[in-house]
């Protein structure tokens, strides 16, 4: 095991099921032949958890990621999110969400180093985010700052399956999704795309993009701004050697064979394709930025905490995808 890649596993909210579907795919042998899993988090919280509902879970702390795996226990770089005796699970509070974000940040720094191959991060919590009083819009953002880059470069892959969705937009409103939608992001979009999946290991990707409006605008009788936005930047990505082809109507665009992406242009264009056909088994990764960063698209699960009862199917196949793309079926 000494010779596989480090796999690192960011608790997501500690108040939640985050610490639960962590050692659950820390422990999965599927993940265990492929990479050394490397839990990254505050002590108490797994603790916590492995003894509520992973009760066969061995974790031992490890001073670096170099050390992962040894002894075939669970490996924990610990991040210190809770002062001793405070920490209890099943509260969304200003303290999870410090440590959530905290263990995150620590994770795609040990990427950035180059002391583990990718990151895979369970669920935050908004509500706990924000009771830190901590701006927090998704995972892209977060990864986009805490590496140092522009937000605007990084952007969301939904995965299932064989399936990957792409958004150009993400957790902002109808009217600022507008605002932002211009030409120069969505061949931004495309291109981030075209290199996630080389990196993947998909030699030449087709990636189909799908308009804003219904239709695609329908040659404009429902909106100019396909045949005015969106087909000139799919023309400037192919100038950059993307393949990629559109725009076509969201509402058909899935039903469409031999592409390896799907692009849309807001949230839940692609959000309700994805939670409709694998609402358990759905991953997001992170394109763009400079490290393999995936979390899983489910919530935080405070309603079924320390039962356990958490499905880690989502984690454990993007973990699968990150180190692995052909393991994944």
């Amino acid at each position: 095991m000494s010779g596989l890649p480090v796999l690192a596993i960011a608790l997501g909210d500690p108040g939640g099921i985050g610490p639960e579907v962590a050692l659950k795919t820390a422990l999965h042998p599927e993940v265990r032949a492929i990479c050394r899993p490397l839990l990254v988090g505050d002590r108490q919280a797994v603790a916590a958890h492995a003894r509520a509902s992973v009760p066969d879970a061995v974790v031992r702390e490890v001073a670096s990621p170099r050390e992962a795996g040894a002894n075939g226990a669970v490996s924990l770089l610990h991040v210190e999110g809770f002062a001793p005796g405070t920490f209890s699970f099943g509260i969304a509070d200003a303290a999870s969400g410090r440590a959530a974000l905290g263990a995150c940040a620590a994770a795609i720094r040990a990427a950035q180093a180059g002391e583990v191959a990718a990151v895979v991060a369970a669920p935050m919590n908004q509500t706990a985010i924000a009771a830190a009083g901590i701006s927090f819009d998704g995972y892209p953002r977060f990864v986009a700052e805490t590496c140092g880059m522009p937000p605007e470069d990084v952007f969301l892959m939904l995965c299932f399956d064989q399936t990957r969705i792409v958004h150009v937009t993400l957790h902002v409103s109808v009217g600022q999704a507008l605002r932002l939608l211009t030409r120069e992001r969505i061949t931004r979009a495309i291109l981030a795309a075209d290199g996630a999946l080389k990196r993947l290991g998909v030699p030449a990707p087709r990636i189909a993009v799908g308009g804003l409006n219904p239709h695609a605008g329908e040659g404009g009788l429902f909106g100019a701004e396909d045949d005015e936005v969106t087909a000139p930047a799919i023309a400037d990505a192919v100038a950059a050697g993307a393949r990629a082809e559109g725009p076509f109507g969201a509402d058909t665009m899935f039903h469409k064979r031999g592409y390896d992406a799907f692009m849309v242009m807001l949230h839940d264009q692609g959000h309700i394709a994805a939670k409709l056909q694998a609402p358990q088994r759905t991953a997001g990764l992170a394109i763009g930025a400079p490290i393999l960063f995936s979390s899983v698209a489910h919530g935080s699960g405070h309603d079924i905490v320390g039962q356990g009862k958490a499905n880690a199917s989502a984690m454990i196949e993007a973990a699968k995808r990150l180190i692995a793309p052909s393991a994944v079926g």
